[in-house]
């Protein structure tokens, strides 16, 4: 308890130094936590990679649904506490001398802090886009390009390295977490998708599959949650410091809380595997349309532009289950549209307008 109390005083430091000398980078540094937030995964890079690559694009979700899962178990087990409120809660400054941390819009999360989900995340999805994009440029045979393999793998880690670096200093500067938190964070998303580099087998998955997976994430985390209540462990006990020591309370969100990210990430795998495991897929994704760029450019264009559109459905928060329900509908909805709807879609008006050309 010392050691981190003095791992947690040590990060106050830091944090109140990154407030002060970056400050000028306010904007940038708060895009960066925007950038590293996993819901850009499934409205961002995922519609962009499966049109692409369709193994890339279900291995990113996979990756990003069971990262963001063991996030959650992680959370639920190391008990971390986040700058803002521990800084409001601790004994260990004489006589009350709190440190003043200023906090943001994007400040109250309200989970646990360890690991960062943002930097775990974040992590995880470059790095099965980085590790994609190398493994065509291995296959270059010629000493000329071998060199540009070389050359393009130390530009692409390097804009890895960067991007995990300036999410998680986004993550501390705005006082959401401790640095060891997003370092963790980091490490356990490379940790998770390179697991995923050794299991082919979700590209084969039946719907039957996908709903198994669900039930088994869903029932575990609901399972482990309930054991440790029996044993009055409240593994919600951030929640109440989050309401309590958020500068305003507007900042609090339920969509930050825990089962919030856990039913989004199994809405989103269950509308991937109804969606690949559809008729609609197979006809269009599958067809003879799905090897041409202009499907495929049509595909992407119209996906991003489509889930635009359901940030302007505000669930209701009113009612925490229905809240629940409804996050579940919307999350599944979005992979769904980008698998099978869009481009069924493209593929009928395609059709149609080769056959007026006919």
């Amino acid at each position: 308890s010392i050691k981190m109390d003095l791992l947690h005083s040590n990060g106050v430091l830091i944090i109140q130094r990154l407030q002060r000398d970056y400050r000028a980078y306010q904007d940038f540094l708060n895009f960066m936590s925007h950038v590293g937030d996993p819901r850009n995964i499934f409205s961002i890079y995922f519609p962009l990679w499966f049109q692409l690559n369709q193994v890339v694009g279900t291995k990113m979700i996979w990756v990003a649904v069971i990262g963001d899962w063991f996030n959650l178990i992680f959370k639920w087990i190391l008990f971390g506490h986040r700058p803002y409120w521990w800084v409001q809660e601790t004994m260990i400054y004489p006589n009350h001398s709190s440190p003043c941390l200023e906090q943001f819009p994007i400040t109250c999360e309200t989970g646990p802090g360890s690991p960062s989900g943002h930097a775990m995340g974040s992590s995880c999805v470059w790095y099965v886009m980085v590790t994609a994009a190398l493994s065509y440029t291995v296959r270059w045979k010629d000493k000329s390009a071998v060199t540009l393999h070389r050359l393009t793998w130390s530009f692409l880690w390097s804009i890895f390295w960067i991007i995990q670096i300036s999410v998680c200093i986004s993550r501390v500067f705005i006082a959401t977490h401790f640095p060891h938190q997003v370092v963790l964070g980091v490490f356990a998303g490379i940790l998770v998708a390179e697991a995923f580099e050794h299991t082919p087998a979700i590209q084969t998955a039946s719907l039957r599959m996908y709903i198994k997976t669900n039930l088994f994430l869903f029932i575990f985390a609901l399972g482990f949650y309930l054991s440790l209540k029996l044993l009055d462990i409240d593994l919600l006990w951030s929640v109440p410091k989050a309401k309590k020591w958020c500068a305003n309370p507007d900042w609090i969100n339920i969509d930050t809380t825990p089962f919030a990210g856990l039913v989004r990430n199994l809405g989103a795998l269950f509308g991937l595997g109804l969606g690949i495991n559809s008729e609609m897929f197979i006809t269009s994704c599958k067809g003879k349309n799905s090897c041409k760029i202009s499907f495929r450019i049509l595909c992407i264009a119209a996906s991003l532009a489509t889930l635009q559109l359901y940030n302007f459905v505000k669930i209701p928060t009113h009612t925490e289950y229905l809240f629940y329900i409804l996050s579940f509908c919307k999350s599944a909805a979005m992979p769904l549209t980008v698998v099978a709807l869009v481009p069924y879609c493209v593929h009928l008006l395609m059709r149609t307008t080769e056959k007026k050309l006919n």
